[in-house]
């Protein structure tokens, strides 16, 4: 189900490439002839928006028969058809590109991150996004983590509260910045969505400072971040506070060492890597439903 912000991102962007009116297929293209095209896989991996691909068509016709012959999260190889749709030829062209490049780009994300879910096999890890995306497009973008396999992080700076190094630099300390938050929650009207609170650490001295504060304020604290903590660290911070809190790994993984953060035993990785450093997945729209 797509949110009302995506329908109307795609509203927008339909405006954006369409403008005043598509003028290749007005000059070229019979108005009332009626057509097929089929959107076809050119390369193995996982598919995501298709359900994206169905509202770009239905906002340029809503007349377009749509046809998916795939579901969003399904395994695609080359040539395989994974969207049909009939109707005015124009309308067709029309919306050609616009679902051709969420679905590229959505594809891409949910592929790599059914990668890296691969990699962690056989370990109890688990990957989380990040707020590392493309303006605009983090609600696509994280619905394509979520196909692949991957877990979504916050959605923004308002349903979680992640305290990092600068937050602990400028209120003074970890103390001060958990004191803080604790009179913030404790302020906060009751009707409001939760919080769930997690902590960013750069050390094993700052982990028990955040355990220590924890206890003593009773503020509820979700997971804590080891930052930049080297396989072995992580290792060793499972060893010692998996038992109370649970922990996730960040900062400089990548596909070439995630598994041995998997192999160290922590709870979540998350990764910048498949949404800011994705290749897309290429689909193309045909007339036919064979690759040429």
């Amino acid at each position: 189900m797509l949110s009302e912000y995506m329908r109307n991102f795609i509203e927008m962007s339909l405006k954006e490439d369409v403008g005043s009116g598509d003028v290749t297929s007005e000059s070229s293209v019979p108005m009332d002839l009626v057509e097929k095209g089929y959107i076809l896989a050119k390369e193995e991996g996982v598919v995501a928006g298709i359900e994206v691909a169905r509202e770009v068509f239905h906002q340029v016709n809503k007349d377009l028969e749509f046809i998916a012959h795939k579901s969003d999260g399904d395994m695609v190889g080359f040539g395989d058809v994974v969207i049909e749709v009939s109707g005015s030829a124009r309308s067709i062209l029309m919306g050609e590109r616009l679902a051709l490049n969420f679905m590229q780009r959505m594809s891409g994300i949910a592929s790599r991150t059914f990668e890296i879910t691969q990699m962690l096999k056989g370990t109890p890890t688990r990957v989380l996004d990040t707020r590392k995306t493309t303006p605009g497009l983090r609600a696509f973008e994280k619905l394509a983590v979520k196909l692949g396999g991957g877990v979504n992080h916050r959605m923004g700076l308002y349903d979680m509260i992640l305290i990092k190094d600068n937050h602990v630099d400028y209120a003074g300390g970890m103390t001060q910045a958990l004191a803080q938050v604790s009179e913030y929650l404790g302020a906060r009207n009751d009707d409001a969505p939760p919080l769930k609170v997690v902590v960013e650490s750069r050390s094993f001295q700052e982990i028990d400072s955040v355990l220590e504060a924890r206890d003593e304020s009773g503020i509820e604290i979700e997971r804590i971040l080891l930052d930049n903590f080297s396989h072995a660290e992580v290792k060793e911070a499972v060893s010692r506070y998996s038992s109370k809190i649970t922990l996730e790994a960040s900062g400089g993984i990548t596909p070439e060492n995630v598994r041995g953060y998997g192999d160290a035993g922590v709870a979540y990785v998350s990764m910048g890597y498949m949404t800011h450093s994705v290749k897309s997945l290429d689909f193309s729209l045909k007339s036919s439903p064979h690759v040429s």
